[in-house]
């Protein structure tokens, strides 16, 4: 099992199979729509369909399922959107983040009683873009012609050229090459855009801008395994907001947030990481000094922080820090708790936040899909995993295949190829599948000179992996989206 999502999924391989007939190409349906947000109301068209990929042989290779919606005005900006997995569809950026309708969660982001609901989105961004929301072959109802041809899809390289070869088909088709151009990238989706930056270049199509929603470019900063201790620095920060949430750290730090999160950072960037260099050299007095600061910081026992040999491992955090209450923290959104029903087990059973969002958002989709959309469709949605049927392609050969998959470098060319393309990095304070402090790693890694590093802005905000289901942060990543488009056009 794969923990990116960043989503889990289950990774099996397919025999051959004989490949089926190919089916005609689908004509997109067009439908006028309208929703009044913030005492203004928007007319937008909304597109729905297939865009087939093709091999060099003119035969189909996949269809990829994408909707867009596009308003009446001269040279409207264009942004493709996509989400993450792999092997999420982008239903939760359509309807949570930025497509005109939004389903419908509780104000925290937590789970409503079903039947589920949707509602004009106040956070749109429609009315500063056009929109596109595109699922990679295996996601949503995207899907390859046959398993063999699949596999060829199933990997960061792949999957980079399969959605920039639907960004050049969409701009042909729609006589959009005059439009600023934009991407969004949630989760893996940020891995995606990142390489995607640089693709799009190569190929004669620059980006004005890009929004990384929820970043992972080096998965060396989420990876725990023996021998890289990076990752226990870079999830530390994220451990300290969760435990000041829950009303765990010490009385000084309960009182600021933001207080709290800079010492955290101070601790993971410098003294924290000599400790863990010296690993069994560690003096009594270095590993006493170094659980003493991890006890403050995180809220958990120095019992607990003894036997993990100062190193915290994401599933048993969201174990330990409230088990004397018998709960376990979410790993997408640390704000979110579920009752566990094994108080002695090491990690736990399920992750409460990811509970909270797939029900809600997998029944609006597919109501929405058909009845407003207008997409008749008998397949499956595939909104987290289901569709990739074949072990991700993570391009790691050195090292005997110990390495990790990084697409920063892709973006570093980009920006150098265009030094005009701006650069949006969006995070949750309580999202543990990808911290806000590893982003940071990342990026202060890339060598990027100083003027480079003007085109990027950085925000935060109270809420996890998907900021947007909580409403206060729905409402600030929608301003701070908006002066990005600002900003990225100037």
């Amino acid at each position: 099992m794969m923990r990116i999502f960043l989503l889990p999924i289950l990774a099996a391989s397919l025999a051959a199979q004989p490949a089926p007939p190919v089916k005609p190409e689908t004509k997109p349906v067009t439908r006028d729509q309208e929703i009044t947000v913030g005492g203004r109301t928007l007319r937008y068209k909304s597109t729905t369909g297939m865009m087939r990929l093709k091999n060099e042989a003119g035969e189909m290779d996949a269809d990829l399922f994408y909707v867009a919606y596009t308003m009446e005005g001269a040279n409207r900006p264009l942004t493709i959107c996509f989400n993450g997995g792999p092997g999420a569809g982008s239903l939760w950026l359509h309807l949570g983040a930025i497509g005109p309708m939004r389903a419908m969660m509780n104000d925290d982001g937590s789970l409503p009683p079903a039947p589920y609901k949707m509602s004009p989105n106040e956070g749109t961004w429609l009315d500063k873009s056009d929109l596109v929301f595109v699922d990679p072959v295996g996601t949503g109802f995207s899907r390859a012609r046959s398993a063999d041809v699949a596999r060829k899809y199933f990997g960061v390289r792949g999957d980079i050229e399969s959605i920039g070869t639907f960004v050049r088909h969409y701009l042909n088709q729609n006589k959009r090459w005059q439009s600023p151009l934009f991407v969004a990238g949630e989760s893996y989706g940020t891995t995606r855009a990142a390489g995607l930056s640089q693709y799009l270049v190569d190929h004669g199509i620059a980006l004005n801008g890009v929004m990384l929603i929820s970043t992972i470019m080096n998965f060396q900063t989420v990876r725990f395994q023996r021998g890289n201790d990076v990752a226990y620095a870079t999830h530390l920060p994220t451990y300290t907001a969760i435990a000041w949430y829950h009303k765990k750290l010490p009385a000084d730090l309960q009182k600021d947030l933001r207080k709290a999160i800079d010492e955290s950072r101070k601790f993971a960037s410098g003294d924290y990481q000599l400790l863990l260099y010296k690993g069994d050299t560690l003096t009594a007095e270095e590993r006493k000094r170094g659980i003493d600061q991890l006890t403050r910081l995180t809220g958990l026992s120095r019992d607990f922080l003894e036997r993990s040999e100062l190193r915290i491992e994401i599933q048993r955090f969201t174990k330990e820090l409230l088990r004397d209450k018998g709960l376990t923290v979410g790993r997408l959104d640390g704000r979110l708790t579920g009752q566990e029903g094994s108080p002695t087990a090491e990690t736990p059973t399920f992750d409460p936040s990811m509970s909270a969002i797939r029900p809600p958002y997998t029944a609006i989709m597919n109501q929405y899909a058909r009845e407003q959309l207008g997409w008749e469709e008998e397949k499956e949605y595939f909104a987290l995993g289901g569709g990739i049927t074949a072990p991700w392609d993570w391009g790691i050969t050195q090292n005997g295949g110990q390495g990790y998959a990084d697409t920063s470098e892709n973006l570093r060319a980009a920006l150098e190829r265009n030094p005009h393309m701006k650069i949006l990095v969006a995070s949750g304070y309580y999202d543990l599948a990808t911290p806000f402090h590893a982003v940071e790693y990342t990026v202060s890694h890339m060598g990027l000179p100083a003027a480079m590093r003007q085109n990027l802005r950085w925000t935060h905000y109270e809420a996890g992996h998907m900021m947007y289901i909580h409403v206060p942060s729905l409402k600030k990543l929608k301003a701070d989206v908006d002066q990005f488009y600002d900003d990225a056009r100037k």
